[in-house]
């Protein structure tokens, strides 16, 4: 578990939709991820506005490995040319 100070990783949440009441908004977020497993959902209380909002955001560990995927690409490049500059000589 994270500590209290800690932020958990992934990217920013969006605002998917507002509702007055939980209820809607719980009904909302579990439509939603019947549809998406690749999406997180939570249910969010907005005081200023005294609504609920269901916000979204791609999982963290799909883009954890989208990250680790780039840069294996990276390496891979880096090490031809250095085959390459090798060969040369």
């Amino acid at each position: 578990m994270n500590k209290p100070d800690q932020h958990s990783p992934g990217g920013p949440w969006d605002t998917y939709k507002r509702f007055p009441s939980y209820e809607e908004a719980n009904m909302a977020r579990l439509k939603l991820l019947e549809e998406t497993e690749k999406m997180q959902v939570k249910v969010k209380w907005m005081a200023k506005t005294d609504t609920y909002a269901v916000k979204t955001r791609s999982d963290p560990s799909i883009e954890i490995e989208r990250l680790l995927q780039e840069k294996r690409e990276l390496k891979k490049k880096r090490k031809q040319r250095l085959q390459k500059k090798r060969r040369k000589k």
